[in-house]
């Protein structure tokens, strides 16, 4: 199987530009995708502001580097030019079910044959979309975490039908670009990560949304009792408020009570975390 040397990114939000930077920046050519010009606004203000995060906590990453990994990246709203050469498509939009399909049944039809595709998504399974891939044998999910210049884990999970030389491939492709690659035996809905980090971002979410504590006081007994360098709700604005609320308002009762709290006391004030500035803590200064 040839070499990935050709990397398309659908979706340059926080974790796609992130994505798209980590791949450029170790030597990949990459084309990034977002729907229109505003989103390509906001994609380039994430990957320029990249420069200076990887420049300042990358060991190696010097401003000349990490400007070569900039100019690697092609930032398009054109789907079709976006996927036409790609040896992988690594898909990174909203962690809505209808969205992610829809978007691989066009470019099922727009990449070439050869080309792998992989999901980014966090808490849905291949197996959910595989069937509007068009190639469901070359299709697996490729997980990555937050701020994935140092917490740099791919977690790489099939389906039945993915051959398992793709499988292997793609193993070998994430640890090219610097991370640690962590096979799943099997489907599991929120991998390992996100199997072990959501109950505990859903319970502390719970106990703001009850009225129960403040969201400051739920992070500071996390850290003194656990001794770990974040809260739970430092961890929502990382990840940003926006993906939370997408699977949280598609879930139980529950956390549909959740997500509306979420959306009406932090969302719709433009609080979606640090890319925003504000979301359960302020960054602005």
């Amino acid at each position: 199987m040839d070499a990935i040397g050709k990397v398309a990114v659908l979706g340059i939000g926080v974790l796609g530009s992130q994505i798209a930077f980590q791949v450029a920046f170790k030597g990949l050519q990459v084309t990034a995708y977002d729907i229109d010009a505003k989103a390509l606004e906001g994609a380039d203000k994430r990957l320029n502001d990249l420069t200076g995060t990887y420049e300042k906590l990358v060991p190696g990453a010097s401003a000349a580097k990490v400007g070569q990994a900039r100019a690697r990246i092609t930032l398009t709203s054109d789907l079709a030019a976006a996927v036409a050469d790609a040896d992988l498509v690594i898909e990174a939009v909203p962690e809505v079910l209808a969205i992610k399909q829809e978007i691989y049944g066009r470019i099922s039809r727009l990449a070439p044959a050869r080309t792998i595709f992989a999901t980014n998504s966090s808490t849905l399974l291949p197996s959910e979309m595989k069937d509007f891939t068009g190639r469901p044998d070359r299709f697996l999910a490729l997980h990555f975490a937050n701020q994935i210049w140092c917490f740099n884990t791919a977690e790489v999970m099939g389906t039945p039908e993915t051959d398992p030389a793709v499988f292997e491939h793609v193993i070998c492709f994430a640890r090219a670009i610097g991370m640690v690659p962590i096979p799943l035996r099997k489907e599991k809905a929120g991998y390992i990560l996100n199997s072990l980090l959501g109950p505990l971002l859903t319970a502390a979410a719970n106990l703001a949304a009850g009225d129960y504590a403040d969201p400051h006081d739920v992070d500071k007994v996390w850290r003194i009792a656990t001794g770990a360098p974040l809260g739970p709700f430092q961890i929502f604005d990382i990840i940003g408020l926006s993906t939370p609320y997408n699977i949280m308002s598609h879930g139980d009762e529950k956390s549909q009570e959740i997500a509306a709290w979420m959306k009406k006391n932090y969302i719709d004030k433009g609080k979606l975390g640090v890319a925003t500035g504000e979301g359960f803590y302020s960054y602005k200064s």
